[in-house]
């Protein structure tokens, strides 16, 4: 099953000294760049490597991962031929994950949906582009990649994000495909941006999403939106299965009323 983390994403370039907020940091948003380089590597980043994806100087680079290491957040590789997170980014993301109000609400309900469905269950919450998964509940057959938070996939081509942009209004549908790079993961991946519409409307309509192999082959994804206060779309729950268990139809007649049961007991709370 191949990885399909962090697609919309990219390192965030530090802003010109001359246009910057006077209360912004430059040095604190270089420091997150250099670990922001790490999204999408397979390996270990030498200097020189973190230096040409971060677009910082190879000398400013070594005194910003030298004071990471010193503060755990960076650590040598194994093997001794590079530079990995460290151990202490971990820390954020428990803090991340225990003080986040819409998870806190939402997690009894996913372990509830969970249970009852004996399928994948997943919570991803909204940032921009994309759906990043803040919480995975595993079915008895998921791959490595599958089972990590923090993973994320776009919104145009899956059942989650299409169950989200189901909820805004048609300008700011149209806004985000029309920033999205839409590129195919699958032979089965909708790029077109007149079948993507024709996708969020039918989601607007059922109350639910449906994706088969749009991401990953042999995976059938049913996503219903997941709302704040004020009822504005900020993620998605999603129930994955394989087809090599189900069809489409049985998959949506089994699961649909569960999914948008348990995301009404959400979105009232």
């Amino acid at each position: 099953m191949r990885e399909v983390d962090r697609v919309e994403y990219a390192v965030r370039p530090v802003p010109d000294p001359a246009e910057e907020d006077p209360l912004f940091i430059q040095a604190v948003a270089r420091a997150l760049q250099v670990l922001s380089t790490f999204h999408g590597a397979s390996n270990a980043l030498t200097l020189n490597e973190i230096a040409s994806r971060s677009g910082i100087g190879k000398s400013t680079v070594q005194r910003i991962v030298h004071t990471l290491r010193q503060q755990g957040y960076m650590e040598r590789a194994p093997d001794d031929r590079g530079y990995v997170p460290g151990i202490r980014l971990l820390d954020h993301t428990l803090d991340y994950l225990r003080l986040n109000p819409v998870i806190v609400r939402v997690l009894p309900t996913l372990v509830e949906l969970r249970r009852d469905t004996g399928e994948r269950v997943d919570l991803s919450l909204r940032d921009d582009l994309r759906l990043v998964y803040a919480l995975r509940l595993q079915s008895k057959r998921e791959s490595y990649f599958a089972t990590l938070i923090g993973n994320s996939v776009p919104l145009y081509c899956t059942a989650g994000g299409r169950a989200l942009l189901s909820q805004l209004s048609d300008d700011e549908v149209d806004d985000i495909l029309a920033r999205s790079n839409r590129q195919p993961f699958t032979p089965r991946t909708l790029t077109d941006l007149k079948e993507i519409r024709a996708k969020v409307v039918m989601a607007r309509e059922n109350g639910y999403a449906i994706a088969a192999e749009e991401v990953l082959q042999g995976e059938v994804v049913l996503g219903v939106a997941v709302k704040d206060n004020d009822s504005r779309p900020i993620g998605a729950i999603h129930i994955g299965g394989s087809l090599s268990e189900w069809d489409k139809d049985s998959f949506v007649s089994n699961f649909a009323p569960l999914a948008m049961t348990a995301a009404g007991k959400i979105n009232r709370a």
